[in-house]
């Protein structure tokens, strides 16, 4: 049963939602200033994605750390700790003079918003009834969506007035209220008697973790799938509109604007349905094995028809991304699969995997598209090819998850 009564968990979840919507706008932004960006420091496409992959860099490197302060210290210090960080990382992004600048500032920006979900997950854990993990899981996720899609056309609108330097001002500042929105609803914490010793090592203390077979089943998954939808949704989808599809940039915002919006609304749907599904006995796994390959089916639709659908590239991207919202049911289903004095490091490992996938993947592509232009290949042909290597990576992950050995 939930500890907390009804307007108390709405309170809670709102203070926690207000942090993760500011994450997501932040980790997202990068697609809609691209070509802005790229204009003003002259960027090549390794630069681009190393630019939005510098965020998942920073944000995968505190997941360890994470996790084990989580469990000892709570989710209320724990965020309000990293989102100091994620302060200075929009002040220093705003005032950033080169490309190493811009990175060092995305470094910091990704670390200190490193916890915007895996603490309140972390908190849901024991706070919220075992039924209503899942569904607050995929409402955070939809509130990350919202972000995600003022990320977009509200920035765009936002660009004549403040300037891309004045809106990362602005994010500082509302990253501060988000901070002592949770200093005033989080509820107490207590670590239990059978959280990690003090002196045990970082990596020993996930030796659990590491060691589950449920756990490695789902990494792969994790890491080029869902951690990969992330990169195209958070960049690539942006240059393939644009360069591929012949956007302008106001038509590729915008068609990343319904993107987000859709999948807003596909994890609220999700937030509704989980309950049902899981009363039904559709557990994660067998929901996952289901929805994969509609996923793949609208990715070699985008793949294959390259240029010759560019009216209808926008909605192939919003069919890939909203197909793959499957995949984050794996992330609770994670945390539920281990006692809950390892939830936040099973969360925090379980995320690592995700955004190194995302970090790889921005960045990844990045490289291929530059070294596939070097042999030669046109500015479509670079794309097709090197989002192909992305998708094929994908299909392997899917089919290591089909032939995994069950917990």
């Amino acid at each position: 049963m939930s500890t907390l009564n009804s307007r108390k968990a709405v309170l809670v979840f709102s203070a926690f939602a207000l942090a993760y919507f500011l994450s997501a706008l932040i980790r997202a932004i990068t697609a809609t200033l691209a070509p802005t960006l790229v204009q003003e420091f002259n960027l090549q496409s390794r630069d681009l994605g190393l630019l939005a992959g510098g965020y998942f860099l920073g944000f995968a490197a505190t997941q360890l750390p994470l996790g084990r302060w989580l469990d000892r210290l709570g989710p209320k210090r724990v965020e309000i700790g990293f989102l100091s960080v994620a302060v200075l990382g929009c002040l220093a992004f705003a005032l950033a003079q080169s490309f190493w600048g811009l990175l060092a500032a995305r470094v910091l920006c990704g670390a200190g918003v490193s916890a915007c979900l895996m603490a309140p997950l972390t908190g849901y854990r024991r706070w919220y009834a075992p039924e209503q993990q899942m569904r607050a899981n995929s409402w955070m996720l939809m509130v990350g969506a919202l972000g995600m899609v003022a990320s977009t056309l509200p920035v765009q609108w936002l660009m004549p007035l403040m300037g891309w330097r004045g809106i990362f001002v602005l994010l500082g500042v509302l990253v501060v209220v988000s901070m002592l929105a949770i200093a005033w609803q989080s509820p107490p914490w207590q670590t239990p008697a059978t959280a990690v010793a003090a002196q045990e090592g970082v990596l020993a203390s996930y030796r659990e973790v590491w060691r589950h077979p449920y756990f490695r089943k789902l990494a792969p998954l994790g890491f080029f799938n869902y951690g990969g939808m992330v990169a195209m949704q958070t960049l690539w989808a942006g240059p393939w509109l644009v360069k591929v599809a012949g956007y302008s940039a106001l038509q590729a915002a915008t068609g990343l604007f319904w993107l987000n919006v859709s999948m807003l609304v596909a994890y609220w749907l999700w937030g509704w349905a989980n309950p049902w599904l899981a009363r039904q006995g559709h557990s994660a796994d067998k929901l996952i094995t289901w929805g994969m390959p509609l996923n793949f089916v609208s990715f070699a639709i985008l793949l294959i028809a390259g240029s010759a659908i560019s009216t209808w590239a926008a909605v192939l991207f919003l069919l890939i991304c909203v197909s793959c919202t499957v995949a984050a049911l794996a992330q609770p289903a994670v945390g539920m699969a281990f006692p809950a004095a390892l939830a936040g490091r099973a969360l925090s490992a379980y995320n690592l995997v995700i955004f190194s996938g995302v970090f790889a993947v921005q960045w990844g592509i990045g490289l291929l598209l530059d070294g596939f232009k070097a042999f030669g290949f046109a500015e479509v042909a670079a794309y097709q090819a090197a989002f192909g290597v992305y998708g094929l990576a994908c299909v392997g992950a899917y089919v290591y998850f089909l032939r995994a050995k069950a917990p």
